[in-house]
């Protein structure tokens, strides 16, 4: 009777060559696309070690293999090559690990495949929960860049030589003109983080740009976007204001389609070259957003150009708090007050003075607004149908409605010198 041997037959104890490791190594790098080698840190020699004695890597090998991982991410090579490199290299070194080390039958061969197989899937599970906790801190960091350079930006009183160098990761020109956008909600926006992400793409694909900054400010989103495409000479007026109409109205199709938050309004700054025209563009962008809350405008998309007028009555305050409190504040002593007057006012000027307009937009008919009208001019002593008296009405109303009045008290007129 033959006396079974003591042990399962192993392989030779022999340990792999050096040489012939970096070979493979270097194989497997050409093979992955010109992957760093380094990456691959001791992974041959743990798997040929597998092989041999059927030892399951450790611990400490493997956080080696998770560190490699985050190297990866670091360099800039995708998690496809990294792995690409890790399989590579083991097929590579399995093809050939027969001619360098002898397997006495098959039983051992199959119980050396089985140690290499898991020894693989256990590292390249290493590989990629480093990459990926690198990528998570990678766009944290990213992130968190990107919100201090909006700030910066948008504030317009950051070191200009450090600002031009941070925006350029970004792929900021800062010598070509941006215009910012800001879209508030009016309804509540539970997932801020979709929007900002659908909007990004939206704007990206419609001015055929990459260089597009979204953020979240004071409860709006912000967009600092190029007003043209990268190369262009500064543009014209008329195209500048192409320009910004088109970034307005690319944000109100995105966002409409967005399950909440809506209706949204957008309003867009004028273009400008440099780092401080970026801040003059938001300035003008949330100037306007002001405006169109108090003027109550109904257009989902203002342009800071459309509301020049309204600045200009809110340059001189002191001056239109007089010629309200002069003009429309007698329509305060009118049944139901200066609302509905106002109301008739700024409809009869908003369809060109034209009555049945306004009492259809009114709902109310053509004797009911010719007859608030006249009251009107009874009031306040300015006819609104008089030619001569028009402007100085519809001037009133207009500051009526940027003071806020009647919701808010007038401020005292200027007492004369």
């Amino acid at each position: 009777m033959t006396r079974p041997p003591d042990k399962a037959p192993r392989p030779t104890d022999r340990p792999p060559d050096a040489a012939w490791l970096q070979r493979v190594a270097q194989e497997a790098g050409r093979g992955a696309g010109g992957v760093p080698v380094e990456l691959l840190g001791g992974f041959l020699s743990m798997l040929a070690e597998a092989a041999t004695t059927g030892r399951r890597p450790d611990r400490s090998e493997l956080d080696a293999v998770g560190l490699n991982g985050r190297r990866a991410a670091e360099l800039g090579v995708s998690a496809g090559n990294a792995v690409q490199l890790y399989l590579s290299a083991a097929w590579r070194l399995w093809r050939e690990l027969p001619a360098v080390v002898r397997f006495p039958d098959s039983a051992t061969t199959a119980t050396a495949a089985e140690a290499v197989m898991r020894a693989v899937d256990r590292a390249v599970a290493s590989l990629a929960e480093g990459y990926t906790a690198a990528r998570r801190d990678m766009m944290r960091s990213e992130e968190t860049l990107r919100r201090e350079l909006i700030e910066d930006l948008l504030r317009g009183d950051a070191d200009i030589g450090a600002l031009v160098e941070r925006a350029e990761p970004f792929g900021l020109d800062m010598a070509q003109p941006h215009q910012v956008a800001l879209a508030a909600p009016t309804g509540r926006l539970v997932d801020a983080e979709a929007a900002l992400s659908s909007l990004e793409r939206a704007v990206v694909q419609g001015i055929g740009d990459r260089d597009v900054l979204v953020a979240t400010k004071d409860g709006s989103i912000v967009v600092v976007a190029p007003a043209t495409p990268t190369g262009s000479a500064v543009p014209s007026a008329a195209s500048s204001t192409g320009q910004s109409r088109g970034l307005g109205e690319l944000m109100h199709a995105d966002l409409r389609r967005a399950p909440r938050g809506g209706p949204w309004r957008i309003t867009v700054g004028r273009p400008y070259p440099g780092s401080y025209g970026i801040a003059r563009s938001y300035e003008e962008a949330r100037e306007a957003l002001g405006m169109a809350v108090r003027l109550h405008l109904d257009m989902p998309v203002v342009r800071a150009e459309d509301l020049l007028i309204y600045r200009v009555l809110l340059r001189d305050q002191p001056a239109i708090t007089d010629l309200v409190h002069a003009v429309v504040s007698p329509l305060a002593r009118a049944r139901g007050g200066a609302g509905p007057l106002l109301a008739t006012l700024d409809a009869y000027f908003a369809t060109g003075c034209v009555v049945t307009e306004t009492a259809r937009r009114l709902h109310l008919s053509v004797r009911a607004v010719t007859y608030r009208l006249e009251r009107i001019a009874e009031l306040t002593g300015y006819d609104p149908t008089d030619p001569a008296q028009r402007f100085t009405v519809h001037a009133a109303v207009l500051g009526a409605r940027l003071l806020g009045w009647p919701q808010r008290d007038l401020p005292a007129p200027t007492p004369p010198d």
